[in-house]
């Protein structure tokens, strides 16, 4: 009755309440995702502005029933990604181990702001992670003081950096991580010498010239398609997931036309994780033991330092195996127990 009463004192109030909560219950039932909604959990679209005044688009997940101040993680990757792909499967995941989780696309990507389009930097795409935290720092649901990331694939990389950079980031986990600054500026297995990055700037700078005179910016294309037969087998594990029912999405650079061209150029004139070895807060670090980017993990943690600081291989992964667990093999009992344990 006393419920029934208000409603007819503050109609408005209760009409946005209602429009509100079926706006979510639509989103949720309408989205696009590369994996099955979870009945666990509310999802919310979101939205927050970085310090460079670009509007994050975000996925908010919570466990339903979910009561008082909650720990919370924010997620983004893998490189060329949107949100929901990989990085919304393992928000969600979160969110039904009890954490509030978001999955945001990165500036210039997915529906995020900014212009022009798809262009990725080591300084913005580091803010964008602390932007979320300032999200969820603020919310009335959230734990300041427990907050963690997860970053995936080329966000990995991003993730670390942000450790370093904020100390409201208690907890940091990385999965399949790539040093995007050490991928663009010496090629994979660093096979570039100071030549071959020469040869490679004139390239890309003639390109922001052809870019100039056309008023546009070219993209280097996704994931390669037709896939070749002689491609490396990391190639074809993208393919399988970006370009397949599998993995595939409208908004994903990877499954569509790719970044600008001329990104890699402030990759390779700004290497990330030049202070990681003084973060202070715990860091979990997980490859797949066949993955062709594990030496990235693998030398990034050798650079950490502490005993809140662990690197994990899992046996017989590959760099993809850790997007979707199509193999069953992404760790998040382990994930779950970390992020507990360091987000008290």
């Amino acid at each position: 009755m006393e419920l029934y009463l208000r409603y007819y004192e503050d109609k408005e109030f209760f009409n946005r309440i209602f429009m509100s909560t079926l706006m979510n219950i639509l989103y949720a039932q309408d989205s696009d995702r590369t994996f099955p909604v979870s009945d666990k959990v509310t999802v919310e679209s979101v939205r927050f502005k970085n310090r460079f005044g670009i509007t994050l688009a975000a996925d908010l997940y919570k466990p339903k029933q979910a009561e008082g101040k909650l720990p919370a993680i924010a997620v983004s990757g893998p490189f060329g990604a949107v949100k929901e792909q990989s990085s919304g499967l393992y928000a969600q995941t979160m969110a039904e181990r009890g954490f509030l989780a978001i999955a945001f696309d990165p500036s210039y990507t997915g529906e995020s702001s900014g212009e022009p389009r798809y262009v990725a930097s080591p300084d913005i795409n580091t803010e964008d992670f602390s932007a979320a935290v300032d999200f969820l720092s603020i919310r009335e649901d959230v734990d300041p003081e427990r907050i963690g990331i997860i970053g995936i694939c080329g966000w990995g990389g991003m993730a670390l950096n942000a450790a370093a950079i904020d100390t409201r980031i208690k907890a940091t986990v990385t999965v399949t991580m790539y040093d995007m600054s050490r991928v663009n500026a010496n090629g994979y297995f660093d096979a570039m010498d100071a030549d071959a990055r020469y040869e490679l700037r004139k390239k890309l700078n003639a390109q922001r010239t052809i870019d100039a005179r056309n008023g546009s910016y070219a993209l280097a294309g996704g994931v390669v398609d037709p896939l070749p037969e002689d491609a490396p087998q990391f190639v074809k594990d993208y393919y399988d997931y970006y370009k397949t029912k599998r993995g595939y999405h409208k908004r994903s650079l990877n499954s569509n036309n790719g970044w600008n061209v001329t990104s890699s150029l402030s990759f390779i004139n700004t290497p990330l994780l030049t202070y990681s070895d003084e973060i202070r807060s715990a860091v979990l670090m997980i490859h797949g033991e066949k993955a062709h980017s594990r030496y990235f993990s693998e030398d990034a943690f050798k650079k950490l330092k502490g005993d809140n600081k662990e690197l994990l291989i899992i046996p017989g992964a590959s760099h993809v195996d850790l997007y979707d667990n199509q193999a069953g093999v992404i760790p998040f009992d382990k994930i779950e127990r970390f992020f507990y344990t360091y987000l008290k």
